[in-house]
């Protein structure tokens, strides 16, 4: 409070360093309760506001900033998160399930608001509220390997239909709130939306495709053109008469194609995570009064609308995946997959709600029972889709078409030519001794690389030094490689290789490319999440960019000598397949032990977990392997605890690492391979695929199907 005392108060600068406070601390408070940071803001907000200790105003200019860029930069990210490919590999479905989940809850929430009393344009708009969904368990379907099941796909993609469709009546019923509002003004409306939005989504399409064309490896730029395409297309909107959250959606969706998953779109989703879109959460605190809260739970007719709001949304929903079910020939559990996941109600529920309640459409009432709504949905949606996803059948997850049934340990991996980014000489001896063991196997060949950089002219003195340094440092890698093929009888072939780049990323992948690699094998040091987000842009880059999968090592003892090899396995996907068989080379090679460790709910029966122990065994594929190898069953919830008990007594962990951040309305979702590799105390390889190739397993059909191991 002596923070904000006096002449203070008045310096906008203050309530910024409160937001930032509250945004860095609230959020790990709550998670360590095991509770939604998200729901730590709003409760933040109703703490500071009128109702509480009255350091943050709503209604002050720069709160009101704040909280507008926070809303646009979520519907951005909602729209720039969208999956344009996956849409268009099951458009017709998508389409379907897309209408289905969006006129049944516009129905029924258009139904419930002319039971409380209110008008035809309210009730509308309270329908439009119930017609959107956020995919805020897509990173649990993610990591259950079950999203190229096509039940979760056509649910993903049915996410773009829902949310233009509510945004597009949200537009309507605000137009027709504003008065003097005729059929006329309502074609002008109509009109001018179906041009703006084919002048967006085709002209910023093709513009951000050029300039990314255009502009190179300068991410600073692409960087400042998203934002100026996003805060372009808002402004746009409200001069048609819409809201411009709409065009910040249909903004996300026009750019999305040119930003694609590298590192901008991480720059981006970061930006608006940990700065914006809290700021916007908080503000939706502001908004809330405690008496008038306690009103919503207490008096039977305010209690009778947040119920009748929660209640006919989630039956509204699970209706709509059942009409799909009937139509498309689903079973029971994917039918409540797609109603689960099209559960949560976060984004674009609360961005249209708090637009509603601005211009005078919805009550303080409704406002609070839409708080209520996405605190029980956001809740229930993802312990519904753990709880029914678990035990989905995914299109080629079988043994046999993930190529795990017979034939060698490394039928997939390819380990002919390794290339290894040489920067540090006191990490690069494991490197090149992990990438030597690696290359022993097939045979292959190691590539040490090293990249000078260069920020101008060629013939300058510091371009010179850096290439004298780079050549020294292949010089020592060169002589490792020959020192390990003498110790350790490995023979692989070295080829160093120096290169002149302006990005230590964009080389490493240009010069893998250039020579073929089949894998890259690269260093990584422990840093906290925040740290890893900032610098650590070169792996980040790498991870996104190759064409070949790229082992991320933190190596703290001697390759050759790691005996005891853990490798966690979720569902029997060709990513884990991946990281198993860089783990069964590794112990072969040193004719060590492997442990494939899966981790299952408590309430597993017995005779599953048997099944499940059969099944990973089969996962060893040679008939006489030279490592001893088991399958350990760990029940519990908490994966990556679990991970970390058994990883105590190993010398090195085999991880999947994610390829594609994960987000839920735009607040960063807790990896947990991340988590793990932090606080391993021994050595960890996390392996990261080329998003493509793994698309490409997904979506090829297979003739046999398997149920999911959890």
């Amino acid at each position: 409070m002596l923070l904000v005392a006096g002449p203070t108060q008045q310096e906008p600068i203050v309530p910024f360093l409160i937001l930032l406070a509250v945004i860095l601390v609230i959020p790990l408070l709550f998670e360590r309760m095991r509770l939604p940071g998200l729901v730590g803001l709003l409760a933040a907000g109703v703490v500071l506001g009128a109702d509480g200790l009255q350091v943050l105003k709503q209604d002050s200019e720069s709160m009101r900033l704040l909280s507008d860029i926070g809303l646009v930069y979520l519907m951005f990210v909602a729209g720039l998160e969208v999956d344009i490919e996956q849409f268009n590999r099951t458009r017709n479905r998508s389409i379907g399930f897309g209408i289905f989940t969006f006129l049944v809850p516009l129905l029924t929430g258009t139904f419930v608001g002319r039971l409380f009393g209110f008008d035809w344009n309210a009730s509308v708009l309270i329908g439009s509220l119930f017609a959107s969904h956020t995919l805020l368990a897509y990173p649990i379907v993610s990591r259950l390997g079950v999203v190229g099941n096509e039940a979760v796909t056509i649910t993903i993609g049915a996410t773009i239909f829902t949310d233009i469709g509510s945004l597009l009546v949200l537009a309507v019923c605000v137009g027709i709130h504003a008065g003097d509002f005729s059929p006329l003004k309502l074609g002008v409306l109509l009109g001018s939306l179906a041009i703006y939005t084919v002048v967006i989504l085709v002209g910023f399409n093709r513009a951000g495709r050029e300039f990314f064309k255009r502009s190179g490896d300068n991410e600073g730029n692409q960087f400042l053109f998203v934002l100026l395409a996003l805060f372009l297309a808002s402004v746009g909107a409200q001069l048609i008469g819409v809201e411009k959250i709409v065009g910040a959606f249909l903004c996300g969706l026009a750019v999305n194609g040119a930003v694609g998953n590298g590192a901008v779109k991480e720059k981006i989703v970061f930006v608006g995570s940990v700065l914006f879109i809290p700021i916007f959460f908080v503000n939706m605190g502001l908004l809330i009064r405690v008496p008038a809260f306690i009103k919503n739970l207490t008096s039977p007719q305010l209690l009778a609308l947040t119920g009748a709001i929660v209640l006919g949304l989630i039956a509204s929903k699970f209706a709509a995946a059942l009409f799909a079910k009937l139509l498309y020939r689903y079973n029971w559990q994917e039918m409540m997959t797609m109603g689960s996941l099209s559960l949560p109600q976060v984004a674009a529920t609360l961005a249209a709600t708090l637009v509603g309640y601005r211009v005078g459409l919805l009550t303080e009432g409704v406002l609070n029972a839409v708080i209520i709504l996405m605190l029980v949905t956001s809740t229930l949606g993802p312990v519904l889709t753990t709880r029914f996803a678990s035990g989905l059948r995914v299109e080629g997850s079988d043994l046999q078409a993930a190529g795990v049934a017979s034939g060698s340990a490394s039928a997939t991996l390819d380990s002919s030519r390794i290339v290894v980014p040489i920067s540090n000489p006191n990490t690069e001896r494991y490197l090149l001794e992990m990438a030597a063991v690696i290359a022993h196997h097939q045979p292959g060949q190691i590539v040490p690389l090293a990249i000078a950089l260069q920020q101008g002219q060629l013939d300058t003195p510091s371009v010179q030094a850096a290439i004298k340094r780079s050549e020294m440092l292949l010089d020592n890698a060169t002589a490792i490689c020959n020192e390990l093929n003498a110790e350790k009888n490995l023979n692989a072939e070295v080829e160093p290789v120096l290169r002149i780049d302006d990005k230590v990323a964009q080389g490493i992948v240009r010069s893998s490319r250039e020579h073929h690699a089949s894998l890259i094998v690269m260093g990584w040091q422990k840093r906290t999440r925040f740290q890893e987000r900032l610098f650590g842009s070169v792996i980040d880059t790498v991870l996104w960019s190759s064409h070949c999968p790229v082992a991320v090592s933190r190596l703290l003892k001697s390759p050759s000598d790691m005996q005891q090899i853990l490798v966690p396995i979720e569902n029997l996907t060709q990513r884990s397949i991946a990281a198993l068989q860089l783990a069964e080379i590794i112990a072969t090679e040193n004719q060590g032990r492997l442990t494939i460790l899966h981790v299952c709910d408590r309430r597993t029966p017995p005779n599953k977990q048997a099944w499940i122990r059969s099944q990973l065994a089969l996962l060893i594929k040679k008939d006489n392997p030279t490592f001893e190898y088991e399958v350990q069953l760990a029940p519990g919830e908490d994966v990556a605890r679990a991970i970390l008990s058994a990883s105590q007594s190993s010398d090195l962990l085999v991880l999947r690492s994610s390829r594609r951040p994960t987000s839920a309305g735009g607040l960063l979702v807790g990896d947990i391979t991340f988590k793990v590799a932090q606080q391993a105390a021994c050595s960890v390889v996390m392996l990261g695929e080329p998003e493509r190739m793994a698309r490409a397993v997904l979506s090829t059909p297979q003739p046999v199907q398997r149920p999911s191991l959890t």
